[in-house]
């Protein structure tokens, strides 16, 4: 005889007129009031049986169940590994002022967007105004120079001027030569326009710009502050290629290769998981912990990702496809792990456990085999096992007794 446990699902809609209409015991089980007593005891004498756990179809409609047959998923073995988000070397990059100076305006703030050479910061210094008053003067004494080199060339070529005067104004030459082009690639590291200040303009003021396209991610100054040359000023991040970089410890390293799928979760983006592909395994372990780096090029990028969040991931290997069911359809018991099949008799759900062994999860579906045959037509519960499992451990302690 089968043991049949009903169990109460308290919904406020119906919770009221549930009270007026059926009779329940302490226990808050439903009871059949169209049957004897007795006839209710009969069904849960007999140890032994298989148990069973019934709902009625307003019950099953309260709970939300879902039943389903047995489906077939990819579920891959894993291996875990956590690590950060990180950018290539060439795609951040840190403004300096090249030049001790003050600053005069700051037009960026914290994750503002910049294009490439735009103008992030405006500095001034006395050193400024003499370095441009300097390639003037130098510019100005190498025509000079360059005049009296040519001239005593042609004396020289001609027969009628004086070998070492050739000489010395060709080295004068050359040494003005280069204090020339050296201050003026010193000002265009300042981004000063040479020609204009050869036309006579001195600008008091230069312009900082961001060498790549990027956001700004950090801004260490303030209006008025000096600043040396070797100080960062600005840090831009240019998180197009931005990617997960991982540990993965020596034990595991053998199982990792480049190709693989890795499935990571970020705080930026709750409740969704991410894909990257391994682009790169590196080749030399880290001290501590004793792990390698592993670098994986994100799929489904996200605008929120931010360089130095941190990931836990799930590297995919020995990918197979088999039987698998909703990790909210398996529920375990001790060291064993149980699902539920479903048949419907009559208006009522009959839900009867089923004992299984578990495999890998993936994406909240688990792999699983079944110890005995399963007709491919059979329904399984695909939610709220674990709380058909709770009452009807409740059924037996009541029945006990």
């Amino acid at each position: 005889m089968k043991k049949y446990i009903y169990i109460t699902v308290l919904v406020f809609a119906i919770g009221v007129s549930s009270c007026k209409n059926t009779g329940s015991t302490k226990e808050g089980h439903l009871e059949d009031t169209n049957k004897p007593n007795e006839q209710v005891k009969d069904e849960h004498k007999e140890d032994g049986h298989e148990e069973e756990v019934m709902l009625t179809a307003q019950q099953f409609t309260a709970l939300q169940m879902e039943v389903d047959t047995l489906t077939k998923r990819t579920i891959s073995g894993f291996v875990e590994a956590n690590g950060r988000l990180e950018v290539p070397p060439q795609n951040e990059a840190s403004i300096t002022a090249t030049i001790g100076s003050n600053v005069v305006s700051i037009k960026v703030i914290e994750g503002d967007k910049v294009r490439k050479g735009q103008v992030v910061a405006y500095v001034s210094h006395p050193n400024i105004i003499q370095l441009q008053t300097d390639y003037l003067n130098a510019y100005s004494n190498s025509n000079f120079v360059k005049q009296d080199f040519e001239r005593q060339k042609k004396l020289y070529e001609a027969g009628v001027g004086s070998g070492s005067k050739y000489q010395q104004a060709e080295a004068s030459y050359n040494v003005s030569t280069s204090l020339v082009n050296g201050l003026a690639a010193q000002l265009q590291i300042l981004h000063i326009n040479v020609a204009s200040v050869r036309k006579g303009n001195i600008f008091k003021q230069v312009p900082l710009v961001s060498p790549i396209e990027g956001y700004v991610q950090k801004v260490a100054i303030k209006t008025g502050q000096y600043v040396d040359p070797q100080t960062e000023l600005f840090e831009v991040v240019d998180t197009h290629h931005i990617h997960a970089d991982l540990m993965v410890f020596e034990k595991d390293v053998h199982k990792v290769k480049e190709g693989q799928i890795v499935s990571f979760s970020v705080q930026s983006v709750p409740g969704e998981q991410l894909r990257a592909k391994i682009i790169s395994v590196g080749k030399t372990f880290e001290e501590n912990p004793k792990a390698v780096h592993i670098h994986a090029e994100i799929e489904n990028k996200k605008d929120n990702l931010i360089p130095g969040m941190y990931i836990e991931g799930r590297i995919e290997i020995d990918s197979k496809k088999g039987i698998a069911l909703p990790e909210n359809a398996i529920v375990k018991d001790g060291e064993r792990f149980f699902v539920f099949t479903v048949e419907k008799e009559n208006e009522d759900w009959s839900f009867k456990p089923i004992e299984i062994s578990k495999g890998n999860t993936v994406d909240s579906w688990a792999a699983v085999n079944f110890l005995v045959p399963i007709d491919p037509n059979t329904k399984f519960a695909y939610n709220n096992a674990y709380y058909l499992l709770a009452e009807m451990k409740k059924g037996e302690a009541e029945h006990s007794h």
